[in-house]
């Protein structure tokens, strides 16, 4: 850096130091919304807006101060959203029966092909007692009006809906039942709808992906042509509208989910999550999902857009259903064919038609906007603002990185061609013509042009292509291991999250470039967020066969008969893909189910370090004891899958105990295979089950052993229990894997207010697969 580079980065640093110490000094005083969680609603008579509005009363000095401080006060659990001061925040933290003063993190929101992939094909989803199931989307809002969502031939909401529709521009039918939206902090930016209607584009495609109407005819411009419609067209559509052009605030999750509850939703699913790994009681939406859980309502959540790095998963609880992302047999491609008559095939949603016409081909090294700044080394890349429009006009400019193609668009080009080995298993959708090639490829299109006096080069419309290799988990899905509780394996199961047609609010824009002027009903995006709803329709169909099982029950039927991913696709193994791809056709026999309550849920807590007086806060059970709260495995957790961490040096040696219960035939008699690696045996006791009727439990230990290991990879095995007809296969993962020595398990923080959190704190602009970001919202 030059002498007076240097000079300026030293004061320019030194000025913004200081303003951040005097920002530090106002900010004591400044009141930011803090959620003041306290567990479980108390039993018997209890006003929850006469004790919270007590509360702050006892901490504020004045009812009036309380009143405008209040945001939300939630009833099915102790908690409530109000804007203090750094100072009520520590007097909050310091009560008795507080568990935690949580601030206002700032989440980030992580077909006409996809159902039929996973064996679901329109003639299984007709049954009647889909009505009966509501699915509630906690997202970017639903456009009411879009033709999933007609309620043509669908009765009036079942007897138990209690939720209502908000907003004078926002009408309900039979189909989406329910609409509200949330927004503790009030900050609306331009484009930004006070209603439950969607003005992002996101919700509008998930509530269709799980629960959409049949459409025929549905395509992006042609591409991926056929009948659209959600894994249950029968089923019913709440939406929880939690997320805005910012993100989602924890404090709306919360009101979100507490609304969810008490208006009689079966499944809640959550494409949305954390970027960092949080204590449970830290985490809104585990916060959330444990509540409804006690309800019976099973939360599906994406697993984040972190991937392929370890350790990157979110929405590790386990009583949540983490989803991964896998591919479908289908991949959109676009060809760029030079003048010399060579072509090159991209990854591209390309919806543009050339016709063939050729233009001027130049290198973006060639285009520099010196005046703004640019140069060779910038706009090789293409980025927006360094190109020169003089020289980029009326071109096709060729490209060294990804990028969302605006700084050719705003600077007249007529097209992109993008070299970048970086993402090379999805595909975005561009707002001009625009393919991205590998960097060979790249190399040979950049000789063109510096060899050939007049380069000229065309890009064709996208086409799509088979791809014979899936399913494989996708690159930006998150992998494991749960980076809080180690035996706890996560993600659950994977689900289709890769280039898939659903619903779009007419009033977002339908490329990765946020002002892209276009409209479209239909869109083509990539993310957890959009394997998420695939779950949560998987879950709804399995809770319309079976409603009287448990979230759990409903979890496990979903796990135990996943189609089992080809290991050899995968490094990283169970920790990208679970425990398979949702198998939802199967997953309404699986024969025996893994249940769990919240009496397990709370034996896991303890372990994890929590204490009896905060696990009484949060069950509201004052007979909730924890024998110990030293940390410990969760071995005995009745989990649908097995996960031995082995500190480096330490001998393989896990023992785990499972009940099962059955849900198949009343007379039958299971039997167990075990199939491991080289590294490590699995043994089962008893080796057989026999049941004489439904419902009966069964219990079984699973011992895994083996020799000292260090810096060892994923290796796993797994065990199933088939019946004596074949008709029945129960099959559940075995991973062992090295964690460094020394390690604990993630406890608690000691204090129950966070002063400092370094997750979401504030507005950050959200990951997006049309603002700044690339990818769907997780």
């Amino acid at each position: 850096m030059a002498k007076t580079g240097l000079m300026t980065w030293l004061l320019y640093s030194t000025l913004f130091a200081a303003l951040l110490l005097n920002s530090d000094a106002a900010n004591a005083n400044e009141r930011k919304v803090h959620i003041v969680y306290m567990g479980d609603r108390p039993k018997g008579d209890f006003s929850a807006k006469a004790t919270h509005h007590s509360m702050l009363t006892s901490v504020l000095g004045r009812s009036s101060s309380a009143q405008e401080s209040l945001v939300y006060s939630y009833g099915n659990f102790n908690a409530f959203a109000a804007k203090l001061t750094e100072e009520e925040v520590q007097k909050f933290s310091e009560m008795d029966g507080v568990v935690r003063v949580i601030p206002n993190h700032i989440l980030k929101l992580h077909t006409t092909r996809s159902w039929d992939f996973l064996g679901l094909s329109q003639s299984n989803v007709g049954a009647q007692l889909q009505g009966d199931v509501v699915i509630g989307l906690l997202d970017t809002g639903i456009w009411p009006e879009h033709e999933s969502f007609n309620d043509q031939g669908l009765g009036a909401p079942p007897s138990k809906w209690k939720g209502t529709c908000q907003g004078a521009n926002f009408t309900c039918n039979n189909k989406i039942i329910g609409g509200r939206y949330y927004n503790s902090e009030n900050w609306y930016y331009e484009g930004d709808l006070k209603s439950p209607r969607d003005s992002e584009g996101h919700g509008t495609h998930t509530s269709s992906t799980a629960a959409g109407d049949r459409v025929p005819g549905a395509s992006y411009y042609g591409l991926a042509n056929g009948t659209a419609r959600g894994g249950v067209p029968g089923a019913r559509i709440a939406m929880y509208k939690v997320c805005w052009s910012f993100g989602c605030g924890a404090a709306d999750i919360l009101a979100a989910f507490d609304d969810a509850i008490a208006d009689g939703v079966d499944i809640i699913s959550v494409s949305l999550g954390s970027v960092f790994p949080v204590p449970y009681d830290v985490d809104p939406i585990a916060i959330g999902a444990f509540h409804a859980m006690k309800y019976g309502i099973l939360t599906s959540s994406s697993a984040g857009n972190s991937g392929p790095w370890p350790y990157s998963v979110s929405n590790y609880a386990p009583w949540t259903l983490t989803v991964a992302a896998s591919t479908i047999d289908r991949k959109f491609v676009a060809k760029a064919v030079l003048g010399n008559g060579q072509a090159f095939t991209g990854l591209s949603i390309n919806s543009f038609e050339l016709y063939g016409k050729t233009y001027p081909l130049i290198w973006g090294g060639d285009a520099a906007n010196y005046s703004a700044g640019a140069s060779q080394d910038l706009s090789k890349y293409c980025i927006t603002g360094s190109m020169n429009s003089y020289k980029v006009e009326g071109k096709i400019v060729f490209c060294e990185v990804l990028w969302d193609g605006t700084g050719v668009l705003l600077a007249n080009g007529v097209g992109t061609i993008m070299a970048d080995d970086e993402i090379t298993d999805f595909a975005f959708n561009y707002p001009l013509p625009a393919t991205q090639i590998s960097t060979s490829d790249g190399e040979k299109i950049l000789d063109y042009i510096k060899t050939t006096e007049n380069p000229i080069a065309t890009i064709l419309l996208g086409e799509t292509l088979t791809d014979y290799m899936a399913p494989y988990v996708v690159s930006f899905s998150s992998r494991g291991p749960n980076p809080v509780t180690r035996d706890i394996l996560k993600p659950d199961l994977t689900a289709p999250g890769v280039d898939i047609l659903a619903a779009w609010s007419p009033i977002a824009p339908p490329s990765i470039d946020w002002e892209d002027p276009r409209s479209v009903d239909y869109n083509i995006i990539s993310g957890t967020s959009m394997s998420c709803p695939h779950a949560s329709g998987a879950a709804a169909y399995v809770k319309a066969a079976h409603p009287d099982w448990s979230p759990a029950a409903v979890k496990s039927a979903l796990m135990t008969t996943a189609t089992v991913v080809d290991p050899n696709k995968h490094e990283d193994l169970e920790f990208a893909y679970g425990s398979g791809q949702i198998n939802p056709t199967q997953a309404i026999k699986p024969g025996l189910v893994y249940d769990a309550n919240e009496t397990d849920y709370i034996s896991f807590l303890c372990k994890q370090g929590y204490n009896t007086t905060t696990v009484r806060l949060i069950t509201g059970d004052n007979s909730s004891v924890c024998s110990s709260t030293s940390n410990g495995r969760a071995w005995d957790l009745n989990y649908p899958s097995f996960s031995l961490a082995v500190e480096d040096g330490k001998q393989i040696d896990g023992v785990f105990t499972r009940t099962v219960t059955n849900v198949g035939s009343a007379n039958s008699t299971y039997t167990v295979q075990m199939y491991s690696p080289p590294e490590f045996s699995i043994s089962v006791e008893p080796e057989v089950l026999s049941f004489s009727t439904i419902g009966e439990k069964k219990s079984f230990t699973v011992k895994v052993g083996g020799g000292f290991i260090s810096q060892q990879k994923i290796t796993s095995g797994a065990i199933i229990w088939t019946d004596e007809s074949e008709q029945y296969r129960v099959r559940s993962p075995v991973v062992v894997y090295n964690v460094l020595p020394g390690y604990t398990f993630f406890p608690p923080q000691t204090s129950k207010f966070q002063k400092k959190p370094t997750t979401f704190d504030g507005p950050t602009t959200p990951s997006m697969h049309h603002k700044n970001g690339i990818l769907g919202r997780n």
